[in-house]
């Protein structure tokens, strides 16, 4: 039986490679459900072979051949009892040994990844599904999560998951990027799906950490791979934006794991390479005069960063840029957003005026941010039982442990005030 120190590494190596080891499975294996088979078959492999011959020089390579080959030997021996199973007996007349091209091209595997969200995203799929089975398998949020955030019943989301993995595998959805002339209808919802990644690495839904460090590092890992294929002004002002937030990371929590608000974040703590490349990135895409949603998110993410101290901020602009954003998307996201920019630049009373407005039309009536902007407002305006239920409420709806405390403070500041 493998340590606990072997075990605590070979975590994480399912950590970092588990993902990428199934997209590369799904491709040889041509099915979903195998492949997670194979993958779990694989990792019980390395529990067993690795503590005795030593961690491989590739363990991906290694998890990848290693999963495909006892898939096969299964289909195997499946076929011989099972006549009705074209796939298993197509895949048991397969040779059990992997190409090196299969097992040793890190870009080939790396790509899986990106073919696997294409096929995810493919329009024969609802749009809902194409996100929920992305999140789910090209990522590894769990059922439960990807229910949280789309404020979904659990079976519901599951049901919904399962469906799409029928789907892909009925229809014979091919694993492949698109062709140039498909590829531009499918990119809004890859895109759409690569910002959710990222948002729930940026931010948590729920848990005990502020962020998911791993799926922002891959979201914009994505993203890389994407504009480097694809061009597109919005994929290119999708990648801004996030390297733009991303750049903030390190002053976003105390040592203790304590959220901080963009105002009282430390800036010499702001990561300026990821700055410098995000501002690129946005001149680029503002150039080609095409620009969508991301690219005007990531020009007011640009805004932030360039002021050296909080009150440096030009309010003035960021809300002139939330108005063009908001007549391309006019959510009520957007529009909270920008009452809170209106807020910084004309006073909390012109703001919460806004903010009231939003909740009064039962606009956004159980989104914890908008109680918590409304609470936030009202304690500078000095209407602390205001500013007390609504932090309640905010801390009612908050399931991150960070955003929790954090509200947990603010109340407690009203009391002892």
């Amino acid at each position: 039986m493998p340590g606990a120190d072997f075990k605590r590494r070979i975590e994480s190596v399912y950590q970092s490679e588990s993902r990428a080891v199934l997209a590369t499975l799904i491709r040889l294996l041509g099915d979903f459900d195998r492949a997670e088979e194979a993958l779990h078959d694989a990792f019980r492999a390395a529990l067993e072979k690795w503590p005795e011959q030593g961690m491989p020089e590739n363990p991906r390579a290694w998890l990848v051949s290693a999963g495909r080959f006892r898939s096969i030997d299964q289909l195997r021996r499946q076929a011989r009892f099972d006549s009705f199973d074209p796939m298993a007996h197509d895949l048991a007349a397969t040779d059990t040994a992997p190409t090196a091209d299969e097992c040793d091209d890190e870009r080939g595997i790396a790509d899986d990844r990106l073919r696997l969200i294409f096929t995810c995203c493919h329009p024969a799929l609802a749009p809902d599904a194409q996100i929920a089975l992305t999140l789910r398998e090209v990522c590894g949020l769990t059922t439960e999560q990807i229910a949280q955030a789309f404020l979904t019943p659990v079976p519901t989301l599951a049901q919904r998951i399962v469906r799409a993995k029928a789907k892909i595998r009925d229809a014979r959805i091919p694993y492949e990027v698109p062709a140039p002339g498909e590829l531009a209808e499918r990119l809004e919802t890859v895109l759409r799906v690569i910002y959710l990644v990222f948002n729930e690495g940026y931010t948590a839904s729920s848990g005990s950490e502020l962020m998911r460090l791993d799926l922002a590092s891959e979201a914009i890992r994505l993203g890389r791979l994407l504009v480097e294929m694809l061009p597109e002004t919005e994929a290119i002002g999708l990648l801004a934006l996030m390297l733009l937030q991303d750049s903030r990371r390190a002053a976003r929590a105390s040592p203790a794991g304590e959220l901080i608000v963009l105002e009282e974040q430390d800036r010499s703590l702001w990561n300026r390479a990821q700055i410098e490349e995000g501002s690129a990135l946005v001149a680029r895409a503002l150039s080609s005069r095409r620009f969508g949603p991301y690219s005007l998110q990531a020009t007011i993410a640009a805004v932030h960063c360039e002021a050296t101290r909080a009150a440096d901020t030009d309010w003035n602009e960021i809300v002139h840029l939330y108005d063009l954003l908001l007549r391309i998307e006019p959510t009520p996201i957007v529009e909270l957003n920008r009452a809170v920019a209106v807020a910084m630049r004309d006073g909390p009373e012109v703001g919460l005026a806004l903010v009231d407005g939003l909740l009064a039309r039962g606009e956004l009536p159980d989104y914890r941010l908008a109680h918590a902007a409304r609470a936030d407002l009202c304690r500078r305006l000095g209407r602390f039982a205001e500013a007390r239920d609504s932090y309640v409420r905010a801390l009612a709806l908050a399931q991150l442990e960070p955003e929790r405390q954090f509200l947990q403070r603010r109340l407690a500041e009203l009391a002892g005030g």
